[in-house]
């Protein structure tokens, strides 16, 4: 089954909220080699102006994913995980993610080019905190190769 045309525009439901804890932070900084003091030390980021740890630009994949699962859970999306490959990622920030965040993501599908029986997936993951403010914006493209081929 092709990547079905019609996910573009379509949008999916928020996710349930995500607390942003400080040894998750520390975790992902170890992680990416993000070793900057900010990224671990909670005296370190308040001295910059934060109110706990910050996370590295990427942490934002933490929260992207589980909205990511939510497309590739669709079963009429056409989308075959064994057939997928992350192709391209980028983040545009209002501000850090800092510990003790509640998030919450919103994943729209944003285009769909196709390449022979190939398909390029471009999605964005708005992802505001609990007072609806924006943090980041996600745009993630996935590689869907041809299923049967």
């Amino acid at each position: 089954m092709p990547v079905n045309p019609e996910l573009v525009g379509r949008a999916f439901a928020p996710t349930a909220p995500y607390l942003v804890g400080r040894e998750k932070v520390r975790e992902f900084a170890r992680a990416v080699f993000a070793d900057a003091p900010q990224h671990t030390d909670p005296a370190a980021a308040r001295a910059l102006g934060y109110a706990d740890v910050v996370a590295p630009p990427t942490f934002a994949m933490v929260v992207q994913d589980l909205t990511l699962q939510q497309l590739l859970g669709d079963p009429d999306s056409g989308i075959e995980l064994s057939r997928l490959v992350h192709a391209e990622q980028r983040f545009r920030y209002t501000r850090p993610i800092v510990a003790g965040d509640e998030l919450v993501a919103t994943l729209s599908v944003t285009g769909i080019r196709t390449m022979g029986g190939n398909a390029m997936i471009t999605s964005e993951a708005e992802i505001v905190d609990a007072d609806g403010a924006h943090v980041v914006t996600t745009t993630s493209v996935l590689l869907a190769g041809e299923a049967g081929a």
